[in-house]
């Protein structure tokens, strides 16, 4: 049994073994249904339970599909419907249950406590969903799309974040660290990084550069990241926040910085950070970063199960 839960904390091995795994199985895919099962049903009988606690789209469908076509299933919970929701069972107890009924669990939380509380008591593998500090599942399907799209390792290509500092953006560089890829930062004073992250990665010998200037950002970039500047939940003076981020929107003065054969990707849901044109331009490969999370989940799944090929 393997957890999930934040990049830093899986061997690069047992990453790259993920992502070799989901290429070969993405190509066997191309003659099935979107509900047929893989070839031997891999996790024939297994139950996924998974549970939001904030709103889900893609993580929620490309995981149920990921399951499904592995051959298992799964139910959704929602915390406020649960005896643990209304404070009348302890979350060890809930624990408990979810190992008894299911196979695997997906949290998705506004708490990293609460991922490691369940850690403790369950007897089950559990998938980071989205946390506060950490989105992982997104960034390695992430790597995995950049890499079809380039066809080279990301470890010799340059990333550029430009936006807000949150929990995909330490997830992406917890894979800096991993991966080996140049990543620069690129957001407006007071937005950088935890200082906890960057002294991570500087254990780790990384240099991890950031910037004040987008331009500087996004200069000879190979991929160029954005995510949404005002999140769900959060609790800041947003006309404030959308100012203080206005030279930060990616247009097209801003992908000229990089390289021509740049891609733009974006986690979605967007805002108002990238302009329409660049959005919808051959240059963003963001649909295809959405539909390759089911396939590099499949292989998430495969390995907490310990069934990856």
């Amino acid at each position: 049994m393997r957890h999930f839960i934040n990049l830093k904390d899986i061997p690069l091995r047992d990453l790259r073994r993920i992502l070799n795994d989901a290429k070969k199985r993405k190509k066997l895919r191309s003659k099935f249904n979107t509900l047929e099962n893989d070839t031997k049903s891999p996790l024939k009988g297994k139950l996924l339970i998974q549970m939001f606690e904030k709103p889900s789209l893609r993580t929620r469908l490309s995981f149920y599909l990921a399951i499904k076509q592995l051959g298992g299933g799964t139910i959704t919970l929602r915390s406020n419907e649960l005896h643990l929701g209304k404070g009348g069972e302890s979350l060890e107890d809930t624990a408990k249950i979810l190992s008894t009924y299911g196979d695997g669990f997906i949290l998705r939380t506004d708490s990293d406590q609460k991922i490691d509380n369940f850690r403790q008591f369950l007897s089950i593998p559990i998938i980071n969903g989205l946390s506060p500090s950490s989105h992982p599942t997104q960034v390695l399907s992430d790597v995995f799309t950049i890499e079809e799209i380039k066809k080279k390792p990301i470890s010799k290509l340059n990333i550029s974040w430009i936006g807000d500092s949150n929990n995909v953006l330490n997830s992406l560089i917890a894979a800096s660290v991993k991966f080996s890829f140049t990543l620069n930062i690129g957001c407006p004073k007071n937005y950088e990084p935890k200082k906890i992250i960057l002294d991570w990665a500087k254990n780790k010998n990384k240099d991890i550069k950031i910037f004040n200037d987008p331009k500087k950002a996004a200069s000879k970039a190979d991929v160029i990241f954005s995510d949404k500047v005002i999140s769900l939940n959060d609790k800041t003076n947003k006309k404030k926040k959308i100012s203080d981020f206005k030279k930060f929107k990616i247009n097209n003065e801003l992908m000229s910085k990089a390289k021509k054969d740049c891609i733009f990707l974006h986690c979605l849901p967007r805002g108002t950070e990238v302009e329409d044109n660049i959005f919808k331009s051959n240059k963003s490969k963001v649909w295809l970063q959405a539909l390759n999370r089911v396939h590099v989940q499949k292989s998430i799944l495969l390995y907490c199960f310990n069934k990856l090929r």
